[in-house]
């Protein structure tokens, strides 16, 4: 792996900050100084550092090609979309190594340089009256790293930024023991600043408000320990009742939104318009069955069906079909199925439609199940379940009523047959709460599903550390390793790495404990 930044070098720290000041357009002239100054690499003012993090913030998030990180691998796996593009292969579970190359390359590159110059340059001891800064980019290490390595499990971590020629994979159970270091470190820091502010208007999610980050760090850590709880259950519920303990995300008012601008733009809004992408089979049995007043805010009507000018209609596409199958399809029906909802469609938009980085009726249903593994969440199960559905339809359905509100969390509707599967649903959990705590399980699992949309980086996560059923088959599977009823585990190493960090991608062969394939489980996960 050919790290590109080393944090002692003078001459790597002004390349970084060039790249920076070429693509942020609010650059200022303090930043064209340092480029030209390494003196004033040790004067850099809070004006400054914030332009460097509000570039960190958009490319963490999103510098990992999009396209493919997030809509042909993770809302696929996740089963939010399908695809009709015959070109796209990894919808029968190919997984293609260019692909995946850029998607590894464009984080190590961006987000994770940028990241590691605005943890340097405002590390406490150095950077005085930095601190609340540097707990802030703690916590968003957290979110950037936790979601490489659920992809690929044991990565690159805390070795980058160091310089070597090689550069060794942690673990994927030491990442995650990090992660809960880092956000003690950052709350804590956080908690003796309350009422501060700290980046003001380069942060994009809070505009620097500290009181907010220190519940979305909470949230973080609450998110994190359920994901472990399989591999390390004690220690997940003593790092979820601290989150409860130091306050999440309650009110869709916490909810954590990067607010885009004409620069650091929506990127599903520059995709959607492409028309590669439809309603998955699995979403159209859900939405439709559940009867979900989400379904036209995440999916667009049928153009048959607008075009027709009677009854909109909603139907999705099996996911995983042959080459020559969506061959067929894009022949015959090609306007037969739902493309994403209207507020993702138009491409001039992406710079006003904001990005849900994690929302409150998150943290609900993370409570709901932590109470059903026996921890003390501040609530009881049943509860927690009903105000995360309150919360996630509040926030997709502007002006829902509360009685539209409660007749939904009160239904007993079931998933509907499909327009593509036929008489098959995809599972029979009705919403209104079970007595069977197995099935409250389930219906948790599938409520945060639908809540999680379009995140299908998380959902894929959470799909797969839950077990339960929550999709269709694929259709057809071309990866020599999984069948078609078998969920995708995981992204192989890069082809990069054994080229250019052989020594390196070993001692991730040796942490994962398996072969470096799609079917391998990861170590929460197995």
């Amino acid at each position: 792996m050919k790290m590109k930044i080393k944090m002692k070098s003078i001459f790597n720290f002004l390349l970084a900050a060039i790249i920076v000041s070429v693509l942020v357009s609010s650059c200022t002239d303090d930043f064209e100084e340092i480029n030209t100054n390494t003196r004033v690499l040790s004067q850099l003012d809070k004006a400054t550092i914030g332009n460097v993090f509000a570039r960190t913030q958009y490319r963490g998030m999103l510098y990992r090609n999009y396209q493919i990180f997030n809509n042909l691998f993770a809302d696929n796996y996740a089963q939010y979309t399908s695809v009709i593009q015959t070109k796209f292969p990894s919808d029968r579970y190919t997984v293609v190594g260019g692909w995946v190359n850029s998607d590894w390359s464009s984080f190590y590159a961006n987000g994770a340089n940028n990241l590691a110059i605005v943890l340097e340059l405002t590390t406490p001891a150095e950077n005085e009256g930095m601190e609340a800064h540097h707990a802030i980019a703690q916590i968003e290490k957290v979110l950037y790293y936790q979601q490489m390595t659920d992809y690929w499990g044991p990565i690159p971590y805390s070795e980058v930024g160091l310089g070597g020629k090689s550069v060794a994979y942690d673990s994927q159970e030491s990442i995650y023991n990090d992660f809960f270091l880092l956000l003690d470190s950052a709350i804590t820091t956080l908690n003796a600043n309350k009422g501060g502010n700290a980046f003001g208007s380069h942060d994009q999610i809070f505009g620097g408000d500290i009181d907010s980050w220190i519940k979305l760090g909470n949230s973080v850590r609450l998110r994190c320990a359920l994901r472990i709880s399989d591999a390390n259950p004690g220690k997940a519920k003593t790092e979820a009742e601290k989150a409860i303990a130091g306050g999440v995300m309650a009110a869709t008012s916490d909810d954590a939104i990067f607010h885009v601008t004409p620069d650091s733009y929506n990127l599903l809004n520059r995709m959607v318009p492409w028309n590669e992408f439809r309603m998955s089979a699995t979403m159209e049995s859900v939405l439709k069955g559940y009867e979900d007043p989400r379904m036209p805010e995440f999916f667009g009507a049928t153009e048959n069906s607008i075009e027709a000018g009677g009854e909109l209609e909603w139907h999705g596409l099996r996911n995983g079909y042959s080459i020559s199958d969506l061959g067929i399809i894009a022949e015959i029906q090609p306007k037969a199925t739902s493309r994403y909802g209207e507020r993702w469609q138009d491409p001039n938009e992406r710079g006003s439609n904001n990005i849900e980085v994690m929302l409150s009726s998150e943290s609900y249903f993370l409570r709901a199940e932590g109470v059903l593994k026996g921890w003390n969440m501040g609530g009881n199960a049943k509860d927690l379940y009903e105000e995360g559905i309150k919360q996630s339809l509040q926030f997709w359905v502007s002006g829902i009523a509360d009685a539209d509100i409660n007749a939904y969390i009160s239904s007993t509707n079931t998933p509907a047959t499909t327009f593509d599967v036929g008489a098959d649903i995809v599972f029979d959990t009705p919403i209104a709460w079970s007595g069977d705590k197995n099935v409250q399980l389930e219906q948790v699992a599938r409520q945060k599903w639908l809540a999680l949309f379009p995140n299908g980086v998380e959902a894929w996560a959470d799909v797969r550390r839950a077990e339960r059923p929550m999709r269709y088959d694929i259709m057809v599977s071309e990866n020599p390793f999984l069948k078609t009823n078998e969920l995708i585990r995981r992204t192989p190493f890069v082809s990069g790495e054994y080229e250019t960090n052989a020594d390196g991608v070993q001692t991730g062969l040796d942490l994962l404990g398996g072969p470096d394939n799609a079917a391998t489980k990861l170590w929460w996960d197995k």
